[in-house]
């Protein structure tokens, strides 16, 4: 080539502007050819191509698979110019019954499995369509989608498939392109076309069509565990994320143990590395409730979860491990796809169910006009038929002596081309009574069929009225009943936050009876139900707090000082002896006395109050100290200290208080307040001395009080009913001297 030509052809452009226009060029083949999968038939060109490879080779399921080599060879050779692995691995998934929900390919021989492991090669496998398949590709001869040449022009490739099965949402998809992904959960097909069915009759809300497609349907189960009105909001988005948990169940063994079964695993994750990570979890020590995890799996799946001892419960072990490990996984959606093929978004549920059927109204156009054409075709041919039988000595003369056959016939019998030819290539042993017979019922039911063609082709509500039955076939042969249809991922409800404490649940779960003494010796007795013969005190020494409870629990210590101490059960000294200072044990103050010692209840309420007349509720929850110095929670005084601290019943709705003055006051318990810490409110007014005693308790149940051995309950309150910070006025009649309601919380 000369100089001068070569130099022309030099493009003087910024180097911006050219890795631009190279990039876009990139980005568009990336996200229309290869990562984002269309709206009609959920399918991206390589496992188009894979369909339509298969459905030329005529591997139907009634027939004889062939050799995995056999179609990626024709899919890289005629259609694909890719490597075969990358179209190997796409058929490969496609025949996976844990990855597809609804499998489009047969597979005969390895094709993988959940543990991870690879399919055998290419050439030692078979493989044949699906029944679901044939359903995507019924109709592609019929003129039903456009084709277009393939890479090299030797061949066509369709553009789209006839898509007659919900694809997309059925078995989902997931893809990365250039500045965009894709990543769609498959679905229950019988929802889908329930929620199809639906929009067919109105125009219903994504909330609407949310009652009916629930949330994905996993191929491997589990359980879903998102807020209803999130599942609304992914879908009326396109965006959002689903919880997907394990199911598992207890096996209860010998001697109180039991062990947790594992038998569904979240979508996409590896069974073999699932247990390799909660085998690290447990070497690592970061799992202390767990002793061991076993893969019993054979066909189904089968894990085995041992805990550290039979006082682990189940929940908050199986808590742990969630939050812990892959048994449960957040399943991202991104509904990002390709618009008839062309435009990438983002849809929502409504609008991709529209547009499959929306392509399904075209498809049944399309085929329907194929079809009419072939009606017409034959008619005029079968016209042709009867006048040749009409007229058969005539035609037989014709074709027997004349020059120009076809010329004469259409002149004498003013036929045209189509009707002549087909006279010429009839067979003499056609020419008898039965064929005119025969001849003139197909002629009549093709007209039939003919107007039908017309009347479908010009009326869109019959239209829609076909595609309805189409859409309630789909039903029948995938519903709920079926096994291929019944839904697997259960709709759960969204677990409540569970507290794991780690230390509390390897304890050995026993019972005991705590004894502290007044002047502060603690111990703790196995068993309950001890008499007071049993239990000896220090000489002058006598019993002030006697609570049956078990080692896992938790006693709550309030003190004069206003704060609150912890212990464990378990770290109680044994009953032998006369045990050992409470002092000791925790850190209360020389000047500071025991007021009240319990077991701790979670997510209870307490009321509190100081000897000064002050209190408020606090959560029990709010009141456990992590140190042995305690937790201050009521602020008083050096001249005040607490005095009252009592559980409340969720059913309580007003509050009794005494004081030393025994004056009694009643007030709605909607008057204190809820406080983490603090001095509290004033509830009742005293001119001298301060509080005896505070009781919550329900208005139409009574106000009870000891009264001699038994108690009472004084069911008319309106007396002392008043506004909180009252005087009050004396109690009823028979009031103990005490100045308190009870002994007992």
């Amino acid at each position: 080539m000369p100089q001068d030509e070569v130099i022309s052809e030099i493009i003087d452009q910024p180097m911006s502007e050219i890795l631009s226009d190279r990039y876009l060029s990139y980005a568009l083949s990336t996200i229309m050819s290869r990562s984002l999968p269309d709206v009609r038939d959920g399918m991206k060109p390589v496992h188009r191509r894979l369909m339509f490879a298969m459905y030329q080779l005529k591997l139907s399921p009634n027939l004889r698979p062939k050799k995995s080599a056999r179609v990626v060879g024709d899919v890289i050779g005629k259609f694909h110019p890719h490597g075969d692995t990358a179209v190997y691995d796409a058929m490969v998934r496609l025949a996976q019954d844990f990855a597809q929900r609804y499998p489009l390919v047969d597979g005969q021989g390895n094709f993988g499995n959940i543990d991870g492991d690879n399919a055998a090669a290419m050439r030692y496998t078979e493989a044949r369509l699906t029944t679901v398949a044939l359903m995507l590709l019924d109709g592609i001869e019929e003129d039903s989608v456009d084709f277009r040449p393939t890479y090299d022009g030797s061949e066509n490739e369709p553009v789209v498939l006839p898509g007659g099965f919900p694809n997309l949402l059925a078995n989902g998809s997931s893809g990365i392109a250039v500045g965009m992904a894709t990543n769609i959960p498959p679905h229950n097909v019988a929802e889908l076309c329930t929620a199809m069915e639906l929009m067919l009759e109105k125009d219903p809300t994504i909330a609407e069509l949310v009652e009916i497609v629930q949330g994905p349907d996993m191929p491997t189960g589990g359980i879903m565990v998102e807020a209803k009105e999130d599942v609304v909001k992914a879908y009326e988005t396109g965006k959002g994320a689903f919880r997907i948990r394990a199911r598992w169940s207890k096996e209860e063994l010998k001697q109180g143990m039991y062990q947790i079964v594992v038998t569904e695993i979240p979508y996409q994750v590896q069974k073999s590395k699932l247990i390799e990570k909660i085998a690290d979890l447990i070497h690592l020590k970061k799992l202390p409730l767990l002793d061991d995890v076993r893969d019993e799996s054979a066909e189904d799946i089968r894990l085995v979860i041992v805990p550290k001892n039979r006082n682990v419960e189940a929940e908050i072990l199986m808590e742990a491990l969630f939050r812990s490990s892959d048994l449960e996984t957040r399943f991202n959606m991104n509904m990002n796809v390709l618009e008839n093929g062309l435009v990438p978004r983002v849809m929502n549920l409504k609008e991709v169910l529209q547009c499959w059927m929306n392509h399904q109204q075209e498809v049944l156009v399309r085929r329907s006009q194929y079809r009419l054409a072939k009606v017409l075709h034959r008619l005029e041919v079968l016209e042709g038929y009867l006048i040749v039988f009409l007229n058969i000595d005539e035609v037989i003369r014709i074709i027997r002596f004349e020059e120009d056959p076809k010329q004469c016939l259409m002149d004498t019998f003013n036929i045209n081309e189509v009707q002549t030819e087909a006279i010429l290539n009839l067979r003499l042993r056609r020419l008898h009574k039965l064929q005119e017979i025969e001849i003139r019922a197909e002629h009549d039911e093709l007209t039939k069929e003919r107007d039908d063609l017309q009347k479908l082709i010009g009326s869109e509500a019959r239209q829609w009225t076909r595609i309805k039955k189409q859409i309630a076939n789909i039903k029948k042969l995938f519903g709920q009943d079926t096994v291929l249809g019944k839904r697997r991922t259960t709709i759960g409800a969204v677990p409540k936050p569970i507290e794991v404490d780690l230390d509390a649940m390897m304890i050995e779960k026993e019972p005991v009876t705590i004894i502290c003494s007044s002047q502060g010796w603690v111990k703790a007795l196995k068993g309950h139900g001890h008499s007071a013969g049993d239990i000896k005190y220090k000489e002058g020494d006598r019993s002030q707090f006697v609570i049956e409870a078990q080692t896992t629990d938790k006693l709550v210590i309030f003190a004069s000082n206003g704060r609150f101490y912890t212990l464990g059960c378990d770290k109680l000294p044994s009953g032998r002896g006369f045990g050992e200072p409470l002092r000791i044990m925790v850190d209360i103050p020389n000047d500071a006395d025991v007021k009240v010692m319990t077991l701790h209840k979670p997510n209870a309420k307490m009321l509190i109050a100081s000897s000064d007349g002050r209190g408020f509720i606090v959560s029990s929850d709010d009141i456990l100290a992590q140190t042995k110095t305690g937790k201050q929670v009521l602020n008083v005084s050096s001249k005040v200290e607490a005095a009252i601290c009592r559980y409340m019943s969720a059913s309580d709705d007003h509050v009794a208080v005494i004081g030393k003055n025994r004056k009694m006051l009643v007030f709605p318990l909607s008057e204190l307040p809820e406080m983490n810490k603090g001095k509290g409110v004033i509830l009742q007014k005293f001119k001298d001395g301060g509080l005896s005693d505070a009781k919550s308790f329900n208005m139409e149940k009574g106000l009870s009080y000891k009264y001699g051995s038994g108690s009472t309950i004084v069911e008319d309150i309106t007396p002392w009913i008043g506004k909180r910070a009252s005087a009050g006025r004396l109690p009823p009649n028979g009031f103990p001297k005490s100045n308190c309601f009870d002994y007992k919380f």
